[in-house]
């Protein structure tokens, strides 16, 4: 046997190792917060932990793409709110609305998603800096259009069949959230799109000089993403039933911490979208595990941002010592 395929070996366990992280601080978990409460170990409670999750997990389907391509999008929670309230403004009470309004809501979304990419990729400007500024916008839309008050009636069955559950275990939001990142995983592996989004994300300049559109790929990333935050929006009216005046506000780092959490980080080329359905798991097990302990809000926020942190060094341990960044 070659020496150089001994030199391969520690670089692909340290790859396997950042892929399969996420899963296995899952499974350790779950069996924590079994010994907890046994709540955690009947379907019943899983399947409405991933309900409640859905929102922001559908919404971190579009975000891994464009983390993968070493961007970022803070516009998502602002997405999140105006969907809601277009979509209960739509619907407005009537259920011959219903697919109209979807549709209208997730053209926002994707419409905003392509503003977000057109700026970023011919203006050059910063995705961090340019995805504040267009939050801050669309939350002053949003805030002008509804006065501040909830706005909008949604449609008779709405809520009832997102909300049901199939043979009276599994939430039909829950099987929406599935579906979504059953998606996302078919357009990052089976694509050319998804492809080219590793490539790009890997090292922007050898994807320039080998011919791949790096300006596209950012637009339909970021279309992507506002797409994906727009379902959220509608899977979030569908939780709580009314638009409120900015339901999705602080949504975004909730979304950035289960990105992260799954491996996908800011340094672009690698991460899935099947690893951030992971880390939506572990973020919320966590959050509801702090809440069963009766901890006070102030004291989940810590333990949310000390996740965040704590994923993050991991991620950039590991790809530091395999010295392999990509999928």
């Amino acid at each position: 046997m070659s020496a150089g395929t001994f030199a391969k070996r520690p670089l692909l366990s340290r790859h396997l190792l950042d892929k399969a992280a996420v899963w296995i601080v899952l499974f350790i978990l779950l069996i924590a917060a079994g010994f907890v409460s046994e709540a955690f170990l009947k379907l019943n409670y899983l399947g409405n932990l991933v309900r409640q999750a859905a929102p922001i997990g559908i919404t971190a389907v579009g975000v891994t793409f464009v983390m993968i391509l070493r961007g970022v999008d803070l516009s998502v929670g602002a997405i999140v709110s105006m969907s809601a309230v277009i979509c209960a403004l739509v619907m407005d009470g009537k259920a011959e609305n219903l697919w109209l309004a979807i549709g209208v809501t997730c053209a926002t979304g994707s419409l905003i998603g392509l503003a977000n990419g057109l700026l970023i990729a011919y203006g050059r400007v910063s995705s961090f800096i340019l995805t504040l500024g267009m939050s801050i916008v669309v939350y002053g839309l949003v805030q002008m259009g509804t006065g501040g008050t909830a706005r909008g009636i949604v449609s008779p069955g709405f809520r009832e069949f997102l909300n049901d559950r199939i043979g009276n275990v599994v939430p039909t939001l829950a099987i929406c959230f599935v579906i979504a990142v059953v998606v996302g995983i078919f357009v990052q592996s089976q694509t050319r799109f998804g492809r080219n989004v590793y490539l790009v994300g890997a090292n922007p300049e050898a994807a320039r000089l080998a011919g791949i559109p790096a300006i596209q790929t950012t637009v339909i990333a970021y279309c992507f993403s506002g797409l994906f935050a727009g379902l959220g929006g509608i899977a979030l009216l569908a939780r709580t039933g009314v638009s409120g005046t900015n339901p999705g506000a602080g949504m975004e780092f909730d979304v950035l911490a289960a990105v992260i959490l799954g491996g996908t980080t800011f340094a672009g080329g690698r991460g899935g979208v099947g690893s951030t359905f992971a880390g939506v798991l572990v973020l919320f097990i966590a959050l509801n595990l702090a809440n069963v302990a009766g901890l006070p809000f102030a004291a989940q926020l810590t333990i949310k941002g000390i996740i965040i942190i704590a994923a993050s060094a991991a991620h950039a341990w590991i790809g530091r010592s395999g010295g392999d960044r990509t999928e």
